[in-house]
């Protein structure tokens, strides 16, 4: 393999809150050269509308409409409908904000009419200035479905009804024998790189993994695939990934993330904090890159698309069979 020159294309994998923050700092530095392959086993249907969560939330904050407190939702927004809502007796516990709306509406709207959902993201991502490629991981349903205690539950409800409440036993994903990869994903000319951002491992990423074609299709492209781990001291960020590993019985560790990608990725970034794993990362065949990688601003986020960026490019030059060892900046 060559190094890639600066303009080549990278690939992301993403869904939540932490992907989408560093699916943004490659969108500052790459623009139209960066597709980004978003999970939708989280959509699902309310009040008549087709809501996809980890698409608007990786669309508002490439879109920089994102509210900046939360990481989910718009900026600014009100909820004159969820008031209402609620004084009517209607299910007000998954919130929809008045402008965010609009986007359900629209896309909801537009499904009716006949259009994908791949043509849904462009069209929404036109709409914000978004330089860079949004994809469903399909256009066709799949469901993240959670089974706890011998019952199965609908993902929105056990994540925002539920506020995670409940142990986790099983995780599957309704539909995903029978969808296909997004066409769109599948005609991607091949990429410099391939980079999971730090999303739930079990909830964003194995959704897209689920989808037949996808891991085969990912091996394929034949550059290197880094992922950045969401877990750092033995906590998730944001979001209840270390609470499923644990219920998972895999360790809660940026060691537990790099077993759980074992066999898929070449090099895993990790935390400052967690370098005193590298080595026994190392051992699991995967080169390890030690940075900061706790983003709480907008420089934070480039900062550390950059240092995934470098990876790629070292690891392009390593041969996979060889990986390189742990480094640090």
């Amino acid at each position: 393999m060559t190094t890639p020159a600066a303009d080549d294309h990278i690939i992301a994998l993403a869904g939540g809150v932490g992907g989408a923050k560093l699916a943004e700092g490659l969108s500052h530095l790459l623009g139209d050269r960066l597709t980004v392959v978003v999970n939708t086993g989280d959509d699902f249907e309310h009040l008549g509308f087709h809501i996809s969560p980890d698409l608007d939330t990786v669309t508002y904050t490439l879109g920089g409409v994102a509210n900046s407190q939360q990481g989910w939702g718009l900026e600014g927004e009100t909820w004159g409908f969820m008031e209402q809502l609620a004084r009517l007796g209607g299910p007000a516990w998954f919130r929809l904000g008045d402008r965010d709306l609009a986007t359900h509406a629209y896309r909801s709207n537009r499904l009716r009419e006949g259009a994908t959902l791949t043509d849904i993201t462009a069209e929404l991502s036109a709409a914000l200035g978004i330089r860079s490629r949004l994809l469903p991981m399909s256009d066709d349903a799949v469901r993240t479905v959670i089974h706890s205690g011998g019952r199965s539950i609908a993902f929105q409800e056990y994540f925002v009804r539920l506020a995670c409440g409940v142990p986790v036993d099983r995780i599957a994903f309704e539909g995903a024998t029978t969808a296909r990869l997004n066409p769109a994903i599948e005609a991607l000319r091949r990429p410099a790189a391939v980079i999971v951002c730090p999303s739930n491992p079990y909830l964003s990423i194995d959704p897209i993994l689920a989808v037949p074609g996808a891991r085969a299709w990912l091996k394929g492209l034949g550059g290197p695939i880094i992922v950045v781990s969401p877990i750092v001291g033995g906590a998730a960020i944001k979001g209840p990934a270390a609470k499923i590993m644990q219920e998972l019985n895999a360790p809660v560790s940026a060691l537990g993330v790099a077993a759980h990608y074992r066999g898929l990725v070449d090099g895993i970034v990790i935390d400052r904090c967690d370098e005193a794993l590298a080595t026994e990362i190392a051992a699991l065949g995967m080169a390890v890159h030690v940075v900061p990688t706790v983003m709480r601003s907008r420089a934070d986020r480039v900062d550390l698309a950059k240092e995934c960026l470098a990876f790629a490019r070292q690891l392009v030059r390593t041969p996979a069979s060889q990986p390189s060892p742990a480094s640090t900046k």
